[in-house]
């Protein structure tokens, strides 16, 4: 584990979902306990971090984004205990730990949000957003939730509508109000002070809302389906406000009272590269955001990735950005991008592609062993978004199934608390691990290779080229270059590789053509 300030520079970090990683104590959930005893698996592949999403004390109504104890775990996950076991495990392994940060809601259940709603003139009746109803009785604005529905909800012990961007359980926080930003600054505090390296801050763009409570304007139809009442309208004055980067500068200056302490914002939504360079500019905010122009992609084009690369050129205190292919609310990409026939080259391509991104890159539990979406039957839907908009919005569930460690399964000695997914038993740990052509061992390959060559690691991008189904670019650093080609189709692309050192030659891949999702590494 290097101790250099900047060590997130390039870095490749594993998110892990608790309740699907491992089951310790058989219950059917995964835990920290199980995480401790799996994380040598991640070590392995060479990445540099975990990221843990929530595992705090919770009535689990989002599965921990909904936090009723900021400073505890949830007995499902373990104590405390348990946590400051898997960052000494972690530590021990030369892995940094970061964890999720969900700063612009709680739970229902908070004791912050039962002091608040019991009064108009408690100490806390202003640590969330509140407002009176219209002259007629309707809803302060026409805010719409996420999750689908109004943005407010009527609370008859206050006579006031309260605010939440998601479910109606996770009332909004008022982050303009100074106490609510010193509570939040020391949750993060008691966090830094167990021994985590850094945060990645849920849903940031929703700290702050418009105080005149305006109307947000209908959205221009981009032609994509629209399932929820959110899909309408611009999210203009609920989300986004301009003072939520004076609070990420008090952020960063707690951070900067320990060493090499890494942050990154969930920045959520469409055109808001300007709010993610707003979120990271200078020494003074967060160091990455990360961005989702993969995750909800229908396909994966070379087009896409240019634009991706070239939004964020190497520069001279420039952002540095942070980019996932998968996470715990989106698709499994070998669903979203490729066919079953194709799977298995496009996912080695795909890993190539990741590790030569610039950036930091995130991979997701069980991508490393090409898992793919379940489709899980609406009898055991777990997912509240999907439940409510059933059957139109795809299930998160799909991409929350359980690790399969062996070909049994080996999550734990319980009923897991979703299905494996046939398919993905196929694919588990233990077979792959004995098998040097796998795609966990390719990951393995590919991560060493990134972490071999600073051009890649860390360099710049120059010459992104989409033509066709072809994308080319080069990666430099001091006293390094190297030439990246990939072929994102299923028909061979004709290619003319540089004169220089192969590092990789993927799927047949030749310096004259790229077979179909074929990829070709050359030192140059």
């Amino acid at each position: 584990m290097t101790d250099k300030p900047d060590w997130w520079r390039g870095a490749a970090i594993y998110q892990i979902y608790p309740r699907s990683f491992m089951d310790a104590n058989g219950d059917g959930i995964g835990d920290l306990p199980g995480i401790a005893q799996r994380l040598p698996h991640v070590a392995s592949l060479g990445v540099d971090a975990i990221w843990i999403s929530p595992f705090f004390k919770s009535p689990m109504k989002d599965f921990g984004y909904d936090v009723s104890d900021y400073r505890d775990v949830d007995p499902i996950f373990g104590k405390l205990a348990d946590f400051d076991a898997v960052v000494a495990r972690a530590h021990d392994l030369g892995l940094k730990v970061l964890i999720d940060q969900v700063y612009s809601h709680t739970s229902d259940e908070h004791p912050w949000f039962v002091e608040s709603r019991s009064s108009r003139d408690n100490a806390k009746a202003d640590w969330y957003v509140w407002a009176d109803a219209k002259p007629d009785g309707s809803p302060p604005s026409n805010w719409q939730s996420v999750f689908g529905g109004p943005a407010w909800t009527w609370d008859a012990r206050r006579r006031q509508y309260y605010l939440h961007n998601f479910l109606s359980s996770q009332p909004q926080v008022n982050g303009h109000n100074p106490e609510v930003q010193e509570a939040l600054l020391g949750v993060a505090k008691f966090w830094l002070d167990r021994g985590v390296d850094g945060f990645r801050i849920d849903a940031l763009n929703f700290l702050m809302h418009d105080p005149e409570m305006r109307d947000n304007p209908p959205a221009p139809d981009n032609g994509k389906e629209r399932t929820r009442p959110f899909d309408y309208q611009l999210r203009v004055h609920n989300q986004s406000h301009p003072e939520i980067p004076a609070f990420i500068r008090r952020i960063r200056a707690l951070t900067e009272e320990y060493d090499g302490i890494f942050t990154v914002a969930e920045v959520g939504g469409e055109g808001v590269e300007d709010e993610m360079r707003a979120f990271t500019a200078g020494n003074e905010h967060l160091n990455s955001t990360y961005g989702f122009d993969f995750l909800y992609a229908d396909r994966l084009t070379p087009e896409l990735v240019c634009e991706v690369l070239t939004k964020w050129p190497d520069a001279q205190g420039g952002n540095w950005p942070s980019w996932a292919f998968e996470n715990h609310d989106a698709p499994r990409a070998i669903s979203r991008w490729v066919d079953e026939a194709h799977a298995p080259a496009f996912a080695r391509m795909k890993m190539a592609l990741l590790a030569a991104m610039r950036g930091n890159i995130i991979l997701y539990n069980g991508e490393e062993l090409g898992l793919s979406q379940v489709d899980i039957p609406f009898d055991q839907l777990q997912d509240p978004e999907a439940i409510a908009n059933w059957p139109l919005t795809l299930s998160r569930d799909g991409a929350r199934t359980p690790m399969p460690w062996t070909p049994e399964g080996g999550f734990g000695s319980g009923t897991p608390w979703l299905p494996y997914g046939e398919a993905n038993l196929t694919k588990s740990v233990a077979a792959q691990d004995a098998d040097e052509g796998s795609l966990l061992n390719h990951t393995r390959a590919m991560l060493a290779l990134r972490n071999a060559h600073p051009a890649l690691h860390n360099g710049k991008v120059v010459d992104c080229r989409a033509d066709g189904a072809l994308l080319t670019f080069t990666r430099e650093a001091e006293g390094d270059r190297i030439a990246c080609a990939f072929n994102l189709s299923a028909k061979t692309a004709p290619y003319s590789a540089p004169d220089g050192e192969i590092l990789l030659s993927l799927n047949g891949a030749t310096s004259t053509e790229l077979p179909p999702f074929g990829a070709l590494i050359t030192r140059l």
